[in-house]
């Protein structure tokens, strides 16, 4: 299991031409969610750019050009800050990833190709004596669901989206914040490389083979079922063609009591695929409440709605429009805040 603590306070998040909310999304939230562990940005592309242009938040984290701009600042691990289609690490990535090794830096990599299996990359860190750390890479892992979720005294939470990239893991985080801020007892559960970086526990469910998928998502919700709260981080969407699976193992593994559906406005297709149309939003909602049924019936309390990029003004009307088709609470929880969203689902 992916267990162990990435231990590391002072980061070098590295997004070598892809600085961005969506497509450097695991920069994002480490630097959202870890900022006092993070000292600089590697991006050769953007050096002398605010962050904040970027990311709208962190305008003070310096943007270097490489591995050696970065040394004055003294980082102790490099971080790969994007999840691309594929999971492959680029080229110019690997060129900094080298430097890095040789600089002592650990590497701390959530991508689907593992770092520690790269002939190249692993020889020179054995050399160094620096860890390569793949955050997806579950271990053994040969345990069935048996819908034991169900038995959990812990309220369960989980976020479902309307595609990939939307908001869930944000979404989820945000409501821990504002229940622990409320003082009840919460927990959040990471299912994905970037919540495993932030949280330091979890597993990359996506990565585990199939038949067990439901099965670790199972495990991890016997870890926390004593608190009161649980929020889990979702993973794509169940219309997706290509991530549908691991939204399925997420729903039968932790055996919701409540979702939170995870949209973003004005988004029309599937993910970097133009010939897949997202369902309507009544639709979506309705199926995720139907596959529960067989199990452990649980419905959509609340929207979250990702209103990144758009003026106040538009992002209420975009609430109010949700509000409306719906029937349903929603909010932007990094723009309002997700005390609407946290009374909705307890």
């Amino acid at each position: 299991m992916s267990n162990q603590q990435v231990h590391h306070k002072r980061l070098l998040v590295m997004t070598e031409g892809l600085l961005g909310p969506f497509s450097a999304k695991t920069a994002a939230s480490v630097i959202r969610y870890r900022r006092r562990d993070v000292v600089a940005v590697l991006d050769s592309t953007a050096v002398g750019q605010s962050l904040g242009d970027h990311f709208g938040f962190a305008d003070d984290l310096p943007i270097v050009g490489s591995v050696a701009d970065a040394a004055r600042l003294e980082p102790d691990g490099l971080l790969v800050g994007i999840a691309p289609v594929g999971g492959q690490l680029p080229e110019p990535m690997r060129r900094h990833a080298i430097d890095a090794i040789e600089a002592g830096l650990d590497i701390i990599s959530g991508l689907h190709v593992m770092l520690a299996d790269d002939e190249e990359l692993s020889a020179a860190a054995k050399t160094r004596g620096v860890r390569i750390w793949d955050v997806r890479d579950p271990g053994a892992f040969d345990q069935i669901a048996f819908a034991r979720a169900r038995q959990a005294r812990a309220r369960r939470v989980l976020t479902v989206g309307s595609d990939c990239a939307v908001g869930k893991m944000v979404c989820a985080l945000e409501m821990r914040q504002a229940a622990l801020d409320a003082g009840r007892d919460a927990t959040f559960v990471a299912t994905g490389q970037t919540g495993i970086m932030i949280e330091g526990w979890g597993v990359s469910v996506d990565r585990v083979i199939a038949d067990f998928a439901a099965g670790a998502a199972e495990w991890l919700i016997e870890q926390v079922k004593d608190h009161e709260l649980v929020f889990i981080e979702g993973q794509g969407s169940i219309t997706h063609p290509g991530y549908s699976g691991v939204t399925l193992a997420l729903l039968h593994g932790t055996c919701p009591d409540v979702m939170v559906m995870c949209i973003r406005p004005g988004r029309t297709h599937h993910h970097e695929m133009p010939d897949c149309p997202i369902p309507p939003l009544p639709q979506q909602i309705a199926l995720y409440e139907s596959i529960t049924q067989s199990l452990h019936p649980a419905k959509v309390a609340a929207v979250s709605v990702n209103t990144f990029g758009m003026s106040d003004e538009k992002a209420r009307a975009e609430l109010d429009r949700v509000r409306e088709q719906t029937g349903l609470p929603a909010t932007d929880p990094i723009r309002y805040g997700a005390m609407v969203l946290l009374d909705a689902v307890v």
